[in-house]
Formats: structure tokens, sequence, C-alpha cells
């Protein structure tokens, strides 16, 4: 039984009551198990007035147990054991404190008769290892006796009911006790008793009536017996009932066994017959909406901003660049202008580190609906088909809490690197505006040298030309309109190059964010779905144990 063991943690979303008593049921299995000498644990049940104790007695063959008018007369159980051993422990832990130790049995008892006047044991089997107890009325106006009774039935192994012709149908018997046995007809002995006061044909009827009333309670199985303490008839037949329990010694197993299939399919009606399916990672509605709570939206645009910050620097023209110097990193606003983490491919230089938050604006009232719409979406398709408790279970697996899920998602993009390596084109732009620089300047130089020359009234310098126009105006004019050309291009490649840059960025964190989403919200419930099934199976193997 170590799967109800195992499975008993993961029932906490069954009802609490069921749940107690599966575990009263565990513990009550260990510690039955666990006691040595094999003996076989036999209750007399019955009503107020029903002859139980007549009868114990004429199974013992001695009068050991009270016997009145006046009731009740049992206040405490009382048990008559045959064999050798005294059954010490096993009594202990049945709070049983009057015992009568009778010895090996020869297979007859002295004084006990059938109808026949012979030995109620004679041609029987042996008793040798049966305990049997005689019980303090189950309807005794004592509410201290009842419940006695009611905790010794909970540990015994075999049942058996006295009931006579005046309360064979009482509603007590059947809906209190009766009816709460069902299943357990291996080990339920059901004796019709003081069959004397009847004609034959009287107690044929009894009998059949109460065996329609055991079947409406579940107990189609349980054979009646019909006995009559004071005239012995029958009681042989119960005795070799008895004789047959002790003989199979598989009782102790039947009761349990019976009591697990009987708590397992209670336990049952809790759980659902599968379990749906749900991916084992997060769907990109939930990401996407993720996305927009963490502000993914607003780390793109700063990315394509820091891009072509970073690729006007490189390419832009040579004289004016410097301007964008004087504007704010995008990414320093948002707190993400640092590194640390190293990826493969991607220089350590360029790759940013934060600690602590950023400063990423908070999600807008829509976002936080939108998340808030996709966990519920989720949460719905994974309690489909779940009974309420589990269902609940799966609801408060899937919400993170606010504040740790939005913790976790600054925390995912401030680890996100938000750089990659300088492309190649961006050095090769920064050459050529610098040569386009450097023959703008040397032209402009020559320019004012021939200027300066001219004012100071000095010789000419020597200018060649091309066609018709000085060297040094074409260097000039052809560096700034080269500058000015190539800045041109490097612009439209940086419109593409920060779109390419914000869709890298985009697919990192969006696995960034699935990561979160997995972790927080979708983890949670496929546990929640994976304890179902393992308590579903488990309770499935219980309720196939006999």
């Amino acid at each position: 039984m170590r799967w109800l063991q195992r499975a008993s943690p993961a029932v906490v979303t069954s009802t609490p009551s069921a749940v107690d008593h599966a575990v009263n049921v565990i513990e009550k299995v260990r510690e039955r198990t666990s006691i040595a000498g094999g003996h076989t644990v036999v209750a007399l049940a019955g009503a107020t007035g029903s002859g139980k104790s007549s009868l114990f007695n004429a199974i013992v063959g001695r009068p050991l147990a009270k016997i009145g008018a006046r009731r009740p007369t049992t206040s405490v159980p009382s048990a008559a054991i045959w064999g050798p051993a005294a059954a010490t422990e096993l009594l202990d832990w049945l709070g049983v404190a009057t015992r009568h130790q009778l010895g090996p049995d020869n297979g007859a008892q002295d004084g006990a008769q059938d109808g026949g006047g012979a030995p109620a044991g004679a041609g029987f089997g042996r008793l040798d290892g049966l305990v049997l107890l005689d019980l303090p009325d189950f309807d005794s106006r004592v509410a201290a006796h009842r419940a006695e009774a009611q905790r010794v039935l909970e540990l015994v192994d075999v049942f058996v009911w006295v009931t006579d012709p005046q309360k064979y149908a009482d509603a007590l018997l059947h809906d209190d006790y009766v009816a709460a046995l069902s299943g357990h007809d291996a080990v339920t002995i059901v004796v019709l008793n003081q069959a004397d006061r009847l004609t034959p044909d009287a107690v044929e009827t009894c009998r059949a009536d109460l065996t329609r009333l055991l079947a409406a309670d579940g107990l189609g199985a349980a054979k009646v017996m019909v006995t009559s303490a004071r005239t012995g008839a029958g009681v042989g037949e119960l005795r070799q009932r008895l004789a047959n329990a002790v003989a199979g010694a598989d009782a102790t197993r039947a009761r349990l066994s019976a009591d697990v299939v009987a708590v397992a399919s209670r336990l049952r009606s809790g759980v659902a017959d599968t379990e749906p399916e749900v991916r084992g990672s997060a769907d990109d509605a939930l990401v996407e909406a993720l996305s927009r709570s963490a502000g993914v939206p607003v780390v793109l645009e700063a990315v394509a901003e820091d891009y072509r910050r970073e690729a006007t620097s490189h390419g832009g023209w040579l004289f004016t660049r410097w301007v964008s110097g004087f504007r704010a990193d995008p990414l320093a606003r948002l707190r993400l202008d640092k590194s640390i983490v190293k990826i493969k491919g991607i220089d350590q230089t360029d790759v940013r580190a934060v600690v602590g938050r950023s400063s990423i604006p908070p999600p807008s009232p829509a976002a936080r609906a939108a998340v808030s719409l996709a966990i519920r979406q989720l949460a719905d398709r994974a309690a489909d088909g779940m009974p309420v408790r589990w269902a609940n279970a799966v609801v408060d697996a899937a919400d993170p809490g606010t504040a740790g899920l939005s913790d976790a998602l600054d925390q995912a993009v401030i680890h996100t690197p938000l750089r990659a390596r300088q492309p190649v084109w961006w050095r090769a732009m920064d050459v050529v505006q610098w040569l386009f620089g450097l023959v703008t300047l040397a032209g402009f130089l020559w320019l004012t040298a021939l200027f300066v020359v001219g004012w100071l009234q000095l010789p000419d310098l020597p200018t060649p030309t091309i066609g018709q126009l000085p060297v040094p105006f074409v260097l000039l004019t052809g560096g700034i309109v080269g500058g000015l050309l190539a800045a041109t291009i490097n612009r439209g490649f940086v419109r593409v190059g920060s779109r390419r840059r914000a869709r890298v960025v985009a697919r990192r964190l969006h696995d960034a964010i699935a990561e979160v989403a997995d972790t927080r919200i979708v983890a949670p419930v496929l546990a929640v779905l994976e304890r179902h099934r393992v308590v579903r199976e488990a309770l499935d193997r219980a309720r196939r144990t006999r």
C-alpha cells in the first residue's frame, strides 16, 4: 500500500474530512501490519437486546459476558482469545482491557450445543488464533458506549452484525453502520439471532427480507446466518465460519484492503478522469502580454535609437557627427547601458550588465489587464474539466503574484544583452569619412595658404589644376561632397541595421520573458496537473486492490 502513502500528501485538494480519513486508514494499515502474532480479530456488534452477549457466551462455551434484563449490560469491550499466545500487543492497540485467555481449542466447547444437542464445536475447525470481542451496544443510550463500539469497529478484522427479528430493519443499523461498510462483504457476517422466537416460515421470511436490505446497503454478497444463543441453533455453523476466517489467515488483509478501496473510492470522486493537455512552455499570447508589461517595446525603441546613435558616431559626416554626443544615451536613461553577461560570439565589452532595477516605466493598466487575461486563459485551459478544488489549485498556481512577477520580468530584461559586436561596415564607413575629412581639410588648408599668400602679396604658390579647377578647390569640394554622400549612404544602412538589431534583441527578450513565464506561471500549473495524475493513478490502483 505504498502507493497510497505516496499519494496522500498530494490529495490535499480533496475534501478535508476525506483526506483525514485516508490518513487515518494509512496509519491503521501501518500499525496493524506491524503487530506480530497472526491473530484474527472478530467483533460481535449489535443493538440493545439482540442477544449479542449471549451469542458471545455460546461461542466461547462459558458465561464470560454479563447478561441481564437491565440495559445496557456491556459498557466496555471484552475479549476471548483462543490459543497459547496472549495477543497482548494486539489488544493493547485495540484498547481492550478485559481479556479472557481460553487456551488451545480442541474443536468442541463445553456447554455450547447446536440445535440437535451436540456440542457446537464438534466436527468443526479449531479457533486457535481467534480474538473474539463483545462490544457495547451501538445504539446504547450512553454516548460513551456508542463511541467505544464505533472506535473498536474501525480496527477489527471481521464484523459479525448481530440483530434480531424485532430490529433487523432498524434504520440506525443500516444507515449508520451497515451502509457505511459497503464493499466489506468479505469480512462481514450478518447473524439473525433469537430465531427460536419465530416459526420456521417466519425465520425464512425475516432472512429473505434482511438479505434484501443488505443488498440495498451495498452488501449483496453478505450471507445471513440464523442462530439462537438460547438453544444453540446455528452457533456451530457460525463457529465454523469464524474458524474458516482464522484458518485462511487473510481476514486482516481483506479488511484493510476493503478500507483502502472504500477510502480510495471516496477520494476518487474528487479527481477527474484525465488531465487537460497543456503545453510545457508559455504560449505566444502570454509571452506577448508579459513583454508589454515588462516594457519591451520601450526597450526595443531605445535599442534602435542606441544603434542609430552609435552608427552615426562612426559613419556620420566627420564635421557634424560630434553633435550626436550631446544627445542622452537612450539605454542609460533606462539604466540598461552596462554589461557583464557574456554570450558566445559577442564581445564582453559590448554586453550590458546592471545591478538592481531598471528605470523602465511601469506597465500601464491596459498592459496589466492583458497579463491577467492571458494568465486566466492559461488557467482556464489547465482547469478544464477538473473538480472544483483541483481547478482552484490550478488557478492559484498560475498566479505568480504581481510584485514577484514584476521583479522577475525586470531582472530578465536587465540580464538580456542589448548590444552585439560592432558591424564591420561601421569601421569601413569610419575610414571613408576620415579619408574624405582629410581630403577636405587638405583642400581647406591649401586654399587658406593661397589666400594668405595673396593677402600678403607674396610670390604666388604653384597651384596645379584639374581641367579649369584648381586642385585645392577640388579637394575641398570633393571631400565635402564625398563626406555628405557617404553620410547619406550611412543613414540608409543605419535604418536597416537598427531594425535588424531590434529584431535580434526582441528574440533575446522574448526568450528571457518566456523563461520567466515558464518558471513562474506554467511550471506551477504543470506541477498541479502532475500531482493530479499521480493521485488519479494511485487511487485507481487502490480501487483495484483486493
